[in-house]
């Protein structure tokens, strides 16, 4: 029987170095989208996966993420004084349950796979999700969610995927991919930000993941990859052969918010998505002289 995930980790510890001066004392994390930072939205999508318990890799200047998930008293009692109820409400329908959030710092910025490492403590033994919030998904089920419901099915190790053009391989993971069997895709081999002349194929991993305990054993060397970091990909890649390992092709529009164009054209889609705010977004797109 598959172990239901519990348990979603959110590497933060990253500098942001590409926002800024926006990222010079605000986490990237807390970037919004429409009005929203984008680690609500992982968060978010991890709850409605089903996820209770929520760990947080954070480095140097990221207090400003434990402040958003905890309560504001100075912020409640303004809200209340101005009898501002539905404001109260909303504040306190999102806010994870006492004890469900965790801690641990990434001392050191050494990579993804470094990052994942740091939260084996708190992971303990279970299968367990890892968010990337730079990787925000637009859909009508969160993606986590699909692949939640993919899990129960296969088991063992499962990795968002979809298709890039063969000039930005260099940026991602790229699976080796065997049998084909509806979203699945059976993962043959994994390689880390192949040249596009040398990528088994197109498709690649975005920042959604759900991965066995066992992956901390593989990522216990510390041996740097890619860019000199210590990479997750390179530890799943180890991991092929044991337990069941699919690429899992999700519904629904990736945007690469550590990008400032996918951040722009994420604030873009998510404010046409919603009811109050398409018609004056719309409206002014329709506006803009695109020929000019």
């Amino acid at each position: 029987m598959t172990t239901k995930v519990k348990k979603a980790v959110f590497p933060v510890g990253g500098l942001g170095t590409r926002f800024l001066p926006a990222t010079k004392a605000m986490p990237k994390e807390m970037m919004p989208v429409v009005d929203k930072p984008l680690i609500h939205y992982a968060v978010e999508e991890a709850v409605a996966a089903g996820i209770e318990e929520f760990i947080f890799v954070t480095g140097r200047g990221k207090s400003a993420i434990e402040d958003h998930f905890d309560h504001s008293y100075e912020l409640r009692d303004e809200l209340a004084a101005r009898n501002k109820t539905v404001e109260i409400a909303e504040l306190d329908a999102w806010l994870p349950p006492a004890g469900a959030v965790a801690y641990t710092r990434q001392q050191v910025p050494k990579g993804l796979g470094h990052a994942v490492w740091c939260a084996r403590n708190l992971v303990g033994d279970a299968p367990f999700a890892v968010l990337l919030a730079d990787d925000l998904v637009l859909t009508d089920k969160p993606c986590l969610a699909q692949m939640v419901e993919a899990h129960i099915e296969t088991g063992g190790n499962l990795v968002a995927v979809m298709d890039v053009p063969r000039e930005h391989t260099g940026r991602y993971g790229v699976l080796d991919p065997g049998e084909t069997r509806g979203r699945l895709v059976e993962v043959r081999g994994l390689v880390e930000k192949p040249a596009p002349a040398e990528a088994p194929s197109t498709l690649s991993v975005i920042g959604r993941y759900i991965l066995q305990p066992e992956v901390f054993g593989h990522l216990e060397s510390q041996v740097p990859g890619a860019g000199g970091e210590i990479q997750l990909t390179d530890a799943l890649a180890r991991m092929i052969g044991g337990d069941p390992f699919h690429g899992f092709r999700y519904d629904g529009k990736r945007f690469d918010c550590g990008d400032k164009v996918g951040f722009i054209q994420a604030n873009i889609a998510f404010a046409l998505a919603r009811d109050d705010l398409r018609g004056g977004v719309s409206a002014y797109l329709k506006s803009l002289d695109l020929g000019a």
